[in-house]
């Protein structure tokens, strides 16, 4: 988005308080990208708890992030803004603060005491110049390996818990021939993701702090770095071929179906296994993989809201911030999404043994690491996108892969 583009809107200014409007005005168009069964099912979560408030909610579904973000983004820059809008938890809504197009969520945030009970990383990415300008709604663990318990025991194989044993797995079950080794979904966004849990997981929580948040290029031309590269280019021989241009969740479903043996993918696939009528550690296992101990990418979803003159419209944002951080919400949404609640105030009795393993890791701040969202500008996470997505569908070396990401880091974005 070009910032010039900000010059021909005309700014909306409004106080973001609470508006003696009637129940029956309230109205909130909200754009979002979940489509899937487990996410329709989560955002029926908010959408219920905003009609027992008395407000309609009108739902515009946009399939693919990217497609919610640019539509959303757009309409609100040309004057037609939604009422609440999905981003990612990070850098996607800077320019718009930066317009003044966005209203700020102090005072809710103030009234729940969010920055008592979320973890500093997510009011850090959700605050701008000192005032918070979106609503973290969940935390999403993004280098989960889940696997179909039955595919496993077939083989022999445990749950693995390093990189080291993910590949022994692997090698059992081509070996075996029966099912596809990698549940793999062949578009840009997944290739990356795959990678950042490999940088992780083989590379360590340093390494990938030092490239996706310092930008360092000379520890992406190091030794260490070129093994992560090397791990991550092996495990396209474990994938089949019709992973290219799949969607993650029908990768998801492969598991489920027993089709395939594991998957690695955002803790988002657990609602899938839920939608499915799976249960943890009975139907499918989950894990972290790590050579070093640990390694948990945090990442989320936040909900922002462009600024208003229509006090019906601000009585539903206020409303809408106020229920999608309930304890009782939080804990709903989550049993649908596959994410854990971004409070940790909650009582976690009723999350699924998955998500218990993320709240264990969550309590960790040892073992938290930003997403990528959380600590590059998006046009830095593109540029690195397409880079990974080269060398995994081209015979490129790890080498001139390295190179290749060093050029990105040193760039200016």
């Amino acid at each position: 988005m070009k910032r010039a583009l900000f010059a021909s809107v005309a700014v909306i200014a409004t106080a973001w308080v609470s508006v003696p409007v009637s129940a029956e005005e309230m109205k909130a168009e909200v754009i979002h990208w979940w489509t899937s069964g487990g996410e329709a099912a989560a955002v029926k979560v908010f959408a219920d708890q905003f009609t027992k408030a008395g407000g309609t909610w009108i739902d515009s579904a946009v399939a693919g992030a990217a497609n919610a973000r640019n539509a959303a983004i757009s309409r609100t820059v040309a004057g037609n803004p939604p009422t609440a809008m999905q981003l990612n938890t990070g850098k996607q809504f800077d320019e718009l603060v930066e317009g003044d197009l966005l209203a700020d969520v102090d005072a809710v945030a103030a009234e729940g005491n969010w920055n008592g009970v979320m973890p500093a990383a997510f009011v850090a990415a959700a605050t701008r110049n000192g005032k918070m300008f979106a609503v973290p709604i969940n935390i999403h663990g993004q280098n989960w390996l889940w696997y179909n318990k039955s595919v496993l025991v077939s083989v022999g194989a445990a749950e693995p818990k390093t990189w080291d044993d993910a590949f022994a797995v692997l090698d059992r079950l081509k070996a075996d021939g029966k099912v596809i080794p990698l549940a793999f979904s062949g578009q840009k966004v997944w290739e990356r993701n795959l990678f950042s849990a490999v940088l992780i997981g083989v590379g360590g929580g340093p390494m990938w702090v030092g490239i996706m948040g310092k930008r360092d290029a000379a520890l992406a031309q190091s030794a260490e770095f070129k093994a992560v590269a090397v791990a991550y280019k092996k495990l396209k021989a474990y994938v089949d071929a019709g992973a290219p241009g799949r969607n993650w969740n029908d990768a998801t479903n492969l598991v489920i179906q027993g089709k395939a043996g594991m998957q690695i993918m955002g803790d988002w696939a657990k609602g899938e296994f839920v939608a499915a009528g799976k249960v943890p550690e009975k139907d499918y296992g989950c894990t972290v993989l790590s050579n070093h101990g640990g390694g948990y990418m945090m990442g989320g979803d936040v909900f922002v809201f462009p600024k208003t003159k229509d006090a019906s419209t601000t009585k539903a944002q206020v409303t809408l911030a106020r229920l999608m951080l309930k304890p009782e919400t939080q804990i709903q949404f989550s049993l649908k999404k596959g994410s854990i609640p971004v409070r940790s105030d909650v009582d976690a009795s009723q999350l699924d043994a998955c998500a218990q393993k993320g709240m264990q890791y969550v309590s960790n701040t040892a073992q938290q690491l930003p997403s990528a969202d959380m600590l590059a500008p998006p046009a830095l996470i593109g540029a690195l996108e397409d880079a990974i997505s080269q060398y995994w569908n081209t015979n490129m070396g790890a080498d001139e892969f390295s190179a290749k990401v060093a050029g990105v880091l040193k760039a200016q974005y």
